[in-house]
C-alpha cells in the first residue's frame, strides 16, 4: 500500500515538472517566440520622418495668392503701398490671365498674372509717349532693342474702374528685351495701340492685404 502511494506522489511530481518546464511556449499575445535557426523576424518600424529639406531651397514667396487678386485690396512693397482699382481678366482659348490696375497719382501702372506653367508677375508702366506699332519683330526703344516673343487676342471682363467696357476684346504684341526687360501693345475693342514697359517682379516683392 505505501509502495503505491509513493509511486502515485511520484507520477504526480513528474507530471507536474512536465507541465512547468521553462522551454514552455509563451502564451499567444504577449510575447514573441524566437525565431527558427536561419530565420530573422523583419526590424521593427521606424518613427515616420519628413523627407529631407533642401538647405539652399528658395523659401521667399510673396505674402498672399497673387492669383486671387482682386480691385480693392492693399498691395505693399515695402517703401511703397498702393491699392487696386480694377482688374482685367482676359481669356485667349484655355490660357487666362489678369491685369490688375494700380491706384496711382498720374499716369498708369498695372501687375500682370498669370500661369505659363509657372506662375509670372509683371509690373508695367504705361508710355504713352511713345506711338508705336507691333509691326516688326524687333523695336528699339529706350536705347534697347526688343524682340517680339508673342502675340494674339483675347476676350475680356473688366472689373471695378479699368477705363474699360464690362465685356470687349482686345489684341496684343509682347516683346522681350535686355535683362529682363519687357514691352508690351495692347488694343481693346479695335482702338488704338496702347504702348508700355515692365519688368518681372520677383516673388517676395510685395504684400497682399485683402480689401473688403
Amino acid at each position: 500500500m505505501t509502495f503505491l502511494l509513493l509511486l502515485a506522489i511520484a507520477g504526480l511530481i513528474a507530471l507536474l515538472v512536465y507541465l512547468w518546464r521553462p522551454n514552455r511556449p509563451s502564451a499567444p499575445g504577449h510575447h514573441h517566440p524566437h525565431p527558427a535557426p536561419g530565420h530573422a523576424y523583419p526590424p521593427p518600424p521606424q518613427p515616420a520622418h519628413d523627407a529631407p529639406r533642401d538647405p539652399f531651397a528658395d523659401t521667399t514667396h510673396t505674402q498672399g495668392d497673387p492669383r486671387t487678386l482682386k480691385a480693392g485690396d492693399m498691395l505693399d512693397f515695402g517703401s511703397d503701398r498702393t491699392w487696386i482699382r480694377g482688374s482685367l481678366r482676359l481669356t485667349e482659348g484655355r490660357f487666362t490671365w489678369s491685369e490688375h490696375f494700380l491706384e496711382v497719382e498720374q499716369g498708369k501702372r498695372w501687375i500682370s498674372v498669370q500661369e505659363d506653367p509657372g506662375l509670372e508677375l509683371a509690373l508695367w508702366t504705361g508710355r504713352p509717349d511713345l506711338q508705336l506699332a507691333p509691326d516688326a519683330p524687333t523695336i528699339d526703344v529706350d536705347g534697347s532693342t526688343f524682340r517680339l516673343t508673342e502675340r494674339g487676342s483675347a476676350s475680356y471682363r473688366s472689373e471695378g474702374s479699368t477705363g474699360h467696357p464690362a465685356h470687349g476684346a482686345m489684341d496684343y504684341a509682347d516683346y522681350e528685351g535686355p535683362g529682363g526687360r519687357l514691352l508690351a501693345f495692347e488694343r481693346f475693342d479695335h482702338g488704338p495701340w496702347e504702348v508700355s514697359t515692365g519688368e518681372s517682379v520677383v516673388p517676395g516683392t510685395f504684400t497682399i492685404y485683402p480689401g473688403g
